[in-house]
Formats: C-alpha cells, structure tokens, sequence
C-alpha cells in the first residue's frame, strides 16, 4: 500500500471523486482520499492523501488555495460559468479600470452565498441535485477571506484574474458578484487552480503520467 500525497493535476471533464477512481485502480488501494473538490470544467491542483496520508485530507482542505481565472461581463447563467444557462445578458458599459477598481471592493473577509449548483447538502441533499429539479433554495452567506485579487489581463469584456483565498471560496461566485456589483452580471468561463498549500501545479501529474510511473 503506498502511503503520502500526490500532487495530481485534475484535467478537464473530471470530477474530484472520478480522479480518486482511477487512482484505486492505478494504485491497487481503496484508502485515497481528495482534499477538496474541483468543478468538472476545471483543471489543476489536487492533492490526494493515500493510505495513512488520508488523515491529512481536513487538514489539507482548509489550506489557503490560489487560482487563475478569466470571467466574461455581460452575461448569467445559472450555474454562474459559461457552462450554464444563460438568464440574461446585458450591454457592457463599464471600462477596464472600473474593473479593476471593483476588484479592490473583494479583498479581504467577506460573506458569500454559495451557488446552487454545488456538492453543499442542504436537508441531506445536494445543491446541485435540487438545482436540477428545478429547485431554488435559501443558502446561507459563508465567511471566506481574498487573501490577494489581482487583474492579469483585460481583453474588454472578458478579464483574467489571479486569486489567493481561503478555505470554501467559490471563484465562479466571486465572478458572478463581481459582474453583480458592476452591474452588467458576469459568469466565468476558465479556471486553473495553481496552489493548494505547498503543491504547485508547475509539480503536478496527470493521471497518466502517474500510472506510468
């Protein structure tokens, strides 16, 4: 049984608990755990705790994470990524540089409500399960902290941005309120998750390159 942490780079069309799948398969063990899921459109940064490691996985999970993302104005959808459906799309009448003052407004503790299309239970079911019935419910703000929010790059309306956050933050959520508070809606379209703790993605492996190894 191998025992430690593999800094796994999760590709896109994966899901968290689908990279622990193939991981018992790839390693011949049932006891892998994740440290935190990662939407399925993502890409990046998973650290998986194996054999006696998994008593890392809560610890690991409250860890300060960094992302890389890039949003479009002018548009919601439902599930607050370009994914989604879209609800409504407006006229873009803001300039890059109100863009950036914004991002200022969203550093430090702020209160979050998570988006309903996400793996958080509410009366032992699933958000996102709820979601797909159709089903809106109340969802309680959250404490999380933006440690860093910086503007990478602006290609008018769409905005990359990189971000430096606590433990619970949903960066589509902060996309979406930041396009909210603009005024013209926003819903991202890309994210790399590049750092969770001390695993960078610069270090990661894809699934393939470990059952080579």
């Amino acid at each position: 049984m191998y025992h430690g942490i593999i800094n796994v780079y999760k590709e896109a069309g994966f899901t968290s608990h689908d990279v622990v799948a193939k991981l018992r398969g790839i390693c011949k063990q049932k006891k892998i755990g994740h440290t935190g899921t990662l939407d399925p459109d993502a890409v990046g940064v998973l650290p998986v705790c194996l054999g006696s490691g998994t008593k890392l996985c809560d610890m690991l999970t409250g860890e300060t994470k960094e992302y890389i993302a890039r949003f479009r104005l002018g548009i919601e959808t439902d599930t607050q990524d370009i994914s989604g459906k879209i609800l409504e799309e407006k006229e873009v009448r803001v300039s890059t540089e109100q863009v950036k003052e914004m991002l200022s407004h969203f550093v430090g503790e702020l209160r979050q409500v998570p988006p309903m299309y996400s793996a958080l239970k509410v009366g032992g079911k699933k958000l996102y399960e709820l979601a797909r019935e159709g089903k809106e419910v109340e969802r309680k703000a959250r404490p999380i902290t933006i440690y860093e929010l910086e503007l990478l790059k602006a290609e008018h309306p769409e905005y990359e941005i990189r971000v430096v956050c606590s433990k619970g933050t949903y960066i589509r959520t902060l996309c979406h309120d930041i396009g909210e508070k603009l005024g013209v809606g926003a819903a991202m379209d890309q994210l790399l998750r590049t750092k969770v703790s001390i695993f960078e993605v610069d270090q990661a492996l894809t699934l393939a390159q470990i059952e080579e190894r």
